[in-house]
């Protein structure tokens, strides 16, 4: 078991390796969640539920909001 500087310096060596294994296991959850806010363009108007394409906004409208009319972005499609 290691005592004083000894201890010192191999923690901060299992560090140094656990922080390269995690940057080699590539994006973080925070990574992620960002990049996949970027993917959601579309904002429901009635709902705020968010779609990545017009396609699949248009279809959760007609779907969950059968009554509204459809915004205007969505009648050119």
């Amino acid at each position: 078991m290691a005592r004083g500087h000894q201890k010192i310096q191999s923690q901060a060596k299992t560090a140094e390796k656990q922080a390269k294994i995690k940057k080699q296991q590539g994006h973080s959850d925070q990574d992620q969640k960002k990049a996949a806010q970027k993917a959601l363009l579309y904002v429901c108007a009635i709902c705020k539920s968010q779609m990545p394409d017009p396609k699949t906004y248009k279809q959760h409208f007609e779907n969950k909001h059968p009554k509204s009319p459809l915004p205007e972005e969505l009648n050119k499609i």
